[in-house]
C-alpha cells in the first residue's frame, strides 16, 4: 500500500524501540546476554499472561543478581555499548520531523537504554519501563512499570490527546504480537521485521502490512507525508 488518496495524512508516528529503532530484539535480552543468563521460560509465561510486567522484571533482575551483586548503573550502560541503531532509523526520524510529523517511542524496554536512543534520534517524546536504583547507584530488586507491554494503547491515546492529534493520522510501528496493542481505534499499524514465529502469525491474522526487512526506510512508502 503506497501513498494513495485513501490513506489519511500521517501527522504522528509511534515506534516501539527494541527490534524497530535498534537492531536488538530486546533491551532486556541484551542484559541477559551480558550476564550470561536466559529467561526465555518466563518470557513465554509473560507472553501467555501468566506473569505481570512487574513479576517478569523482578525475575530478570533476580537472575542477573545471582551472577553478580551489586550491579551498578554504569555496568548496565556498558552492556548496551554494542547495540546499533536499525539501518535507516536516523534518516526516517529526520524525514518525518522535516514533514512536521510528531515522533514518539513507546517501549516496554529499559528506560536507561531507550532514553539514550530517544536523545540520539531527537524524538519528540518517549516512555519506557526500567529500573529502580539504590542511593549508591546500584540496581535494586524491583523494576518500574510505566506501561504494560500489552497495554500500549492507553499510552498512545494519552499522547494523542496531549498533543491534539487524531488517531486516524497516527501510524504505529512494532515488531511483536504484544505491539499490536499500539493499534488504537482509527489508527494504522505496520509490522516491522518480526522475528518470532508467534509474532509473524499474529501479524498475519491481524491483516496488517508487514515489512520483512532490516531497513526502517522501507516503512516510508506506507506513510503519507505530503
Amino acid at each position: 500500500m503506497g501513498n494513495s488518496a485513501d490513506i489519511p495524512k500521517t501527522t504522528c508516528v509511534v515506534f516501539d524501540c527494541d527490534g524497530v529503532l535498534v537492531d536488538a530484539v530486546s533491551s532486556w535480552r541484551t542484559l541477559h546476554d551480558h550476564f550470561g543468563t536466559d529467561n526465555d521460560f518466563n518470557l513465554q509465561r509473560f507472553i501467555r499472561g501468566e506473569l505481570t510486567d512487574v513479576e517478569f522484571m523482578r525475575s530478570d533482575i533476580r537472575m542477573w543478581k545471582d551472577i553478580q551483586d551489586p550491579i551498578t548503573r554504569d555496568e548496565l550502560f556498558r552492556a548496551y555499548s554494542g547495540v546499533k541503531l536499525m539501518e535507516g532509523a536516523r534518516h526516517v526520524v529526520e524525514q518525518l520531523q522535516a514533514n512536521g510529523v510528531f515522533v514518539a517511542i513507546v517501549s516496554a524496554g529499559v528506560d536507561l537504554f531507550v532514553s539514550s536512543i530517544a536523545s540520539m534520534l531527537k524524538v519528540d517524546d518517549w516512555i519506557a519501563n526500567g529500573f529502580i536504583f539504590n542511593d549508591d547507584n546500584t540496581l535494586s530488586d524491583e523494576g518500574i512499570c510505566r506501561l504494560h507491554a500489552v497495554g500500549k494503547n492507553k499510552i498512545i491515546l494519552r499522547l494523542l490527546e496531549m498533543n491534539n492529534l487524531d488517531p486516524q493520522n497516527c501510524v504505529s510501528v512494532g515488531d511483536s504480537e504484544m505491539d499490536l496493542s499500539m493499534h488504537v481505534d482509527g489508527s494504522r499499524f505496520i509490522g516491522f521485521n518480526p522475528t518470532r514465529e508467534s509474532s509473524i502469525a499474529a501479524f498475519q491474522s491481524a491483516g496488517i502490512p508487514v515489512i520483512h526487512s532490516k531497513d526502517l526506510r522501507d516503512i516510508l512508502p506506507h506513510l503519507k507525508l505530503e
